[in-house]
């Protein structure tokens, strides 16, 4: 068990609050099981209240600290109880102890990470387990070997990270925040966890639907597996058995499926799976998962125009921006209700799909969206730099910046990225480039997405500099939305990647910031529900002319930008939410 930690918290005042805040548990926060699509019964939640410290980073050792923290929320954040600014000169510094549970003594354990942003060193009991580079994607150390299991085990944990002072990935996350880029994120951000496991164990599934072949292509990844080893499949409709203990010897089989239920965001049918390991009538490993059957594809109308299709049909997708960000949380959402939250008022309002914006989401995210019934187009959280050259959404030449090393850390973080949300049905696109930010081998990286995932569609460049590669052409524009050039459309879907920027200040539900950032403002609701019925009929005139998806900008304001259908702390919703509702379906009638 996690050992308790007497110490009272509350959130850093100064800033703007959620109604979530008043739930959280500073012993226990975040405490639902945080992999929804590989599931054990057995695991201990580390989140709760840490010792932290912040040192020079040259210091490689620690030996006192500051106060509490309570983890997963970032140190710049309200609800960490710290709310301190992280220096690229300093090294954080995390302090925890815990004891393992009798009935794993005789298992690996595994230490996992949802996410910590940068570079992560980790010590258990004085000695040194390993060090993880990357912000956004989990990761995981085996630390059997380090443990007293019978005693009280000190897990030590520094990380450092320089945000914009350095190239790698990083988002929208600022030391200055100002415009359009908002407050540093540091350090764990998502859950902490231990797992026993044993010798042999499933350490991940890849599941690929195939509508057209009825079947699902199933990859079991087993640590340590063995030649008389049996891997067992089961696969359920609702609580009724379709695959009973289906055996396989290879680690990649291809399972037929009569008659699939299709998952949509009319109808978000998932079919549970149970994977297990068996030894000489001993199930070694056992591990409960979901998967949707769906397809994303492009077909061509009769004009001769490139459409998204969704399980074979034609498929407008409307969307909105989402920037992960919250007022007392920033990066990490006060409760597993909130997180839930912004998905279910998305889908509200009438909208298909979320474009989530240059961050990664904890996987409980994700499951939201595959139950919710709601598409994704998951973008590659950006760093770096990219110098601009031309007129953006009309050239297709941009110089290089980025050094072989940074490079080298995005298509690290680029792989585990797809590789850890690659069973998620909700998720149709990938978004590698945003608007040149840290863009480099455009045809390159779009062809590593496209080996590591062929399934799902590529935006390769999503604004300003498109080179012709992936299947969209992504063009932003302000307010109003504007079709792509018709020359480098080519054989791609047309869309409008950005759109909108519509701002309505609330008084007393606005982040305490000089400088509001917003890219047209209105004095009243009336001005505003105007100015977006405009938006769509402008959106319905594109539909005709070929257009397949658009992303208005944004689901909520976020610190300076003002631009949100709701405020920053999710209170209120700045237009009649069935006006725009009515407004937004209307478009998937065209």
């Amino acid at each position: 068990m996690k050992e308790s930690k007497n110490t009272s918290w509350k959130p850093v005042e100064g800033q703007l609050m959620t109604r979530w805040v008043s739930k959280i548990d500073p012993e226990n926060p975040l405490p639902k099981y945080p992999r929804p699509q590989l599931r054990r019964k057995e695991w201990l939640n580390l989140n709760g209240l840490w010792d932290y410290a912040i040192r020079p980073k040259e210091q490689n050792y620690i030996d006192s600290f500051e106060g509490k923290i309570l983890v997963p929320y970032p140190i710049e954040s309200a609800l960490s109880g710290v709310k301190r600014k992280l220096d690229p000169k300093q090294k954080l510094w995390y302090h925890q102890t815990f004891t393992i549970p009798d009935l794993w003594n005789q298992k690996k354990i595994l230490l996992h990470f949802g996410a910590v942003d940068w570079e992560t060193t980790i010590w258990i009991n004085k000695k040194l387990v390993g060090i993880h580079k990357g912000g956004y994607t989990p990761f995981n150390f085996e630390i059997s070997d380090y443990l007293n299991t019978s005693k009280v085990n000190e897990i030590i944990i520094s990380v450092w990270d320089p945000t914009d002072k350095g190239y790698q990935e990083r988002g929208k996350q600022s030391l200055n925040p100002k415009i359009i880029s908002y407050t540093a994120v540091s350090g764990i951000w998502q859950t902490v966890w231990l797992e026993p496991v044993s010798d042999t164990f499933i350490e991940n599934l890849k599941m690929v639907p195939n509508i057209d072949k009825e079947s699902l292509k199933l990859l079991v990844e087993v640590k340590d597996l063995q030649p008389n080893d049996v891997i067992l499949i089961r696969i359920f409709e609702k609580n009724s058995q379709i695959i009973a203990d289906h055996e396989i010897v290879e680690k990649e089989v291809e399972i037929y499926i009569k008659s699939p239920k299709l998952w949509s965001p009319e109808s978000p049918y998932l079919y549970d799976i149970i994977v297990e390991i068996k030894r000489n009538d001993i199930i070694l490993d056992k591990v409960e998962s979901y998967f949707g059957m769906r397809k994303i594809s492009l077909s061509e109308d009769s004009n001769g125009i490139k459409r998204l299709e969704l399980n074979n049909k034609e498929f407008f997708q409307y969307g909105t921006l989402d920037q992960g960000y919250w007022p007392d949380g920033l990066y990490t959402a006060p409760t597993d209700e909130a997180l839930r939250y912004d998905i279910k008022i998305t889908k509200e309002l009438g909208f298909n799909f979320i474009r989530k914006h240059v961050k990664v989401e904890p996987a409980r995210w994700y499951y939201y969206c595959d139950t919710i019934e709601i598409l994704v187009w998951q973008d590659m959280p950006n760093g770096g730099f990219t110098k601009i050259t031309g007129i953006p959404n009309n050239v297709n030449e941009y110089k290089e910046t980025r050094k072989d090393p940074d490079k080298k850390n995005y298509l690290n973080e680029l792989d585990s990225m797809i590789k850890s949300l690659i069973n998620s049905p909700s998720i149709v696109t990938w978004v590698p480039f945003n608007e040149g930010w840290g863009q480099f081998d455009t045809n390159g990286v779009c062809e590593k997405i496209k080996k590591l995932d062929p399934s799902r569609l590529v935006d390769a460049a999503s604004g300003w500099y498109d080179v012709g590669v992936g299947d969209i052409c992504d063009r932003h524009s302000y307010p109003n939305p504007i079709m792509p050039l018709k020359d480098k459309i080519n054989s791609r879907a047309a869309v409008v990647g950005e759109f909108g920027g519509l701002g309505l200040e609330i008084i007393d539900h606005m982040w305490k910031f000089q400088n509001k950032f917003v890219y047209r403002n209105f004095q009243d609701k009336d001005e505003l529900i105007e100015k977006y019925e405009k938006l769509i009929s402008k959106l319905k005139r594109l539909i005709l002319k070929g257009l397949s998806a658009a992303i208005y900008t944004q689901i909520t304001d976020v610190e300076q930008e003002i631009n949100g259908l709701l405020t920053y702390d999710r209170e209120i919703i700045k237009m009649d939410k069935k006006k725009i509702c009515e407004l937004n379906l209307s478009l998937y009638k065209i």
